[in-house]
């Protein structure tokens, strides 16, 4: 159906033309999905932007056929590629909240597709508007036509913009990356839809990810991508089983799984190369294990391994054994027994005022009871769906928000109620690792003075000079160069931007990391290289981290400690080992049968939650779950059930065990 010959695209810069796609091939068939895979940079988001003709004002079409159905694209009209835009084939952008128009009711949204595609107009328009939001999984769909944007959560702006593309039932949909940053439970139910879509009406579709997990669930066929070239294509079944590039086995050797717990991830050295640097042999060459004097000098050339699975590499080998002798990671000897941090009944509340006068009419009950504790060098993860109050937590354990009751103590020492210079001196015992670098370090600081700010607010170190040491120490211990120094946020990748991060919280010697999801917009290889250097600093200098994730796979590798969230509270926790591998609470099970595995066996049936989570402002009555709970009871409706020990580190909050 879909068929790509030899597509190059360019960018200009300057009296340049840069090529991005630099002639890739392949085609997709009616009810297939290929899924397009590699790290950011590699080009395939340009890729899909190439076929629907939507490059930005720099790019540039430079060679190359695209066929729909034996249509050539690339030489239709604009005004003819309309028709073909929205109706024919649609797309899914990355993400929803910048394609959304902000001041645009949904329903208006929809029906301008329905409009100029199928030329529904009126009541017949309001009514398969109605219905494509229902197949979407959106919940009181009346409601939600006449909402904009901004009053939908991040799962629900990503339906809209599935509706949105269904529209006007296209033969191909493209999705790039549909469910980066969402929850497993929404994402499982997007995926679900898109699959029962796909079957209903035979639609092909081109699938943009890096998560394998993803890719397992969903794709027929894989091709991995390569600063601008595909180098290798499969079913998935050889995908999975035989992996032949150096750079996919790379990429399966990242990723974090419980298996390598004690181990230091693989990682891939240094990064894609730049538009404008391209090696002329093979663009692997500089980061690849196996590296011959032929890669450096000749591209190689597509070798066939089986029936549809073929690869572009010069070397013939089989993966290297991952038998981790040289990967060991130190964990250090501590006893689980002693807290560093005890949070006892941690309560914050927003509250909702409303009328001239701002009165308060109620309260958000964002964090409702909270009680924890973390050992020193020791891991907790914090999990829960987005909206579950998972931040707020951290915030409210640095008082960046003032809690409304509870108890926070500190090696012994009462946090909650100080301000002023006794707050900024229990400060440097903690930091926090926010979730987009970029938006948290400032733009107009070099990375020396952004490390160095700390230093000086909180009188770690008063002279200058031993401070300009102590920064460059700091950059090497992260793994970044000491010429970083001198540049600005703007000049590193997200994996390094997140490093400097890294490096400005440990800049003031804390004992304790706040990490806010530091890995859930990176690719594996980055997420890899962040896990082992958190690991590495955990072994050395002993401290202990919070870490707010939705990424399970993460938690896996990484954490000692489980602490599961919902609706303000925690509902289950134990050590890690406990409540991943025999969870009890019914939310725990669902989260975690939701998880894509990046293997073909192992797929666990999901366990589907009705409904979206209930707003903080108006919980349910009884236990907060029960409304999305497969095994409800009229006890789980009436009274919110007791703390119930499994087993001396395991306790979970449920009628069901009792």
């Amino acid at each position: 159906m879909l068929k790509l010959e030899n597509l190059r695209l360019g960018f200009i810069a300057g009296k340049k033309t840069l090529a991005a796609v630099d002639g890739i091939s392949f085609t997709i068939a009616r009810g297939e999905t290929f899924a397009l895979l590699g790290e950011s940079g590699c080009g395939k988001s340009a890729t899909a932007q190439g076929i629907m003709r939507l490059l930005p004002a720099a790019g540039r079409i430079l060679d190359g056929r695209v066929e729909l159905d034996g249509e050539p694209l690339l030489s239709l009209s604009e005004a003819d590629m309309r028709a073909y835009r929205g109706g024919r084939m649609a797309m899914i952008f990355q993400e929803p909240a910048t394609s959304l128009n902000p001041v645009l009711t949904v329903g208006r949204q929809i029906g301008e597709v329905l409009e100029r595609h199928l030329g529904l107009r009126g009541e017949v328009a309001a009514d398969r508007m109605l219905d494509l939001l229902r197949q979407v999984g959106i919940a009181d769909p009346e409601r939600r036509l006449n909402e904009y944007p901004f009053q939908l959560s991040g799962g629900m702006k990503q339906r809209v913009m599935i509706a949105i593309a269904l529209a006007g039932e296209p033969e191909l949909l493209i999705a790039d990356e549909p469910t980066t940053a969402l929850d497993v439970t929404v994402q499982a139910q997007i995926l679900d839809l898109l699959a029962k879509l796909q079957a209903e009406r035979g639609m092909g579709m081109l699938l943009i990810t890096h998560d394998l997990g993803v890719v397992a669930r969903m794709a027929h066929r894989i091709g991995v991508m390569y600063a601008g070239e595909l180098v290798e294509v499969a079913s998935r079944e050889e995908f999975f089983s035989r992996p032949k590039h150096p750079y996919t086995q790379a990429l399966f050797e990242a990723l974090p799984e419980i298996s390598r717990r004690g181990l230091r991830l693989r990682t891939i050295p240094g990064q894609v190369p730049s538009l404008a640097a391209m090696p002329t042999g093979c663009r692997f060459a500089d980061r690849c294990a196996h590296v011959m004097p032929v890669c450096r000098e000749l591209s190689p050339p597509w070798r066939e391994i089986a029936a549809g699975h073929a690869v572009r590499c010069h070397w013939h080998g089989e993966a290297m054994a991952d038998d981790g002798s040289q990967h060991a990671v130190t964990e250090l000897d501590i006893d689980p027994g002693r807290p560093f941090l005890q949070i006892d009944g941690l309560k914050v509340h927003f509250p909702i005022r409303k009328g001239f006068l701002q009165r308060t009419v109620g309260h958000v009950r964002a964090v409702d009871g909270v009680s924890l504790a973390i050992s020193a060098g020791r891991t907790l993860a914090l999990v829960g769906e987005s909206g579950c109050g998972k931040t707020t937590v951290g915030k409210a354990l640095l008082q960046l928000i003032p809690p409304t009751a509870g108890s926070v103590m500190l090696g012994g020492s009462e946090l909650v109620g100080l301000k002023g210079r006794r707050l900024r001196s229990v400060r440097r015992h903690m930091q926090m690792i926010f979730q987009d670098p970029f938006a948290s370090l400032n733009p107009r600081l070099r990375v020396g003075e952004i490390i160095a700010e700390g230093m000086g607010a909180l009188g770690v170190e008063p002279d200058s000079s031993a401070r300009t040491q102590a920064v460059a120490a700091l950059l090497q211990q992260v793994g970044l160069a000491v010429e970083a120094i001198d540049r600005y946020p703007h000049e590193f990748s997200g994996g390094q931007r997140q490093r400097i991060a890294i490096a400005r919280a440990l800049a003031v010697q804390p004992e304790l990391l706040i990490c806010d999801e530091p890995t859930s917009a990176l690719d594996v290889s980055v997420q890899a290289q962040i896990l082992n250097l958190l690991k590495k600093l955990q072994a050395e200098l002993g401290v202990a981290y919070l870490f707010i994730t939705h990424n399970f796979a993460v938690v896996e590798y990484l954490a000692h400690d489980v602490a599961v969230m919902y609706l303000g509270r925690i509902v289950e926790q134990g050590r890690a080992e406990e409540v991943l591998r025999s969870p009890r609470h019914p939310y725990t099970q669902a989260l975690l049968s939701a998880v894509p595995a990046p293997r073909l066996e192992g797929q666990t049936a999901i366990t589907r939650l009705p409904g979206e989570t209930p707003s903080p402002a108006n919980p349910p009555s009884g236990c907060h779950f029960h409304s999305r709970c497969p095994q409800a009871m009229d006890v789980c409706r009436q009274h919110y059930p007791e703390v119930t020990g499994v087993s001396g580190t395991h306790t979970v909050s449920c009628h069901l065990i009792g």
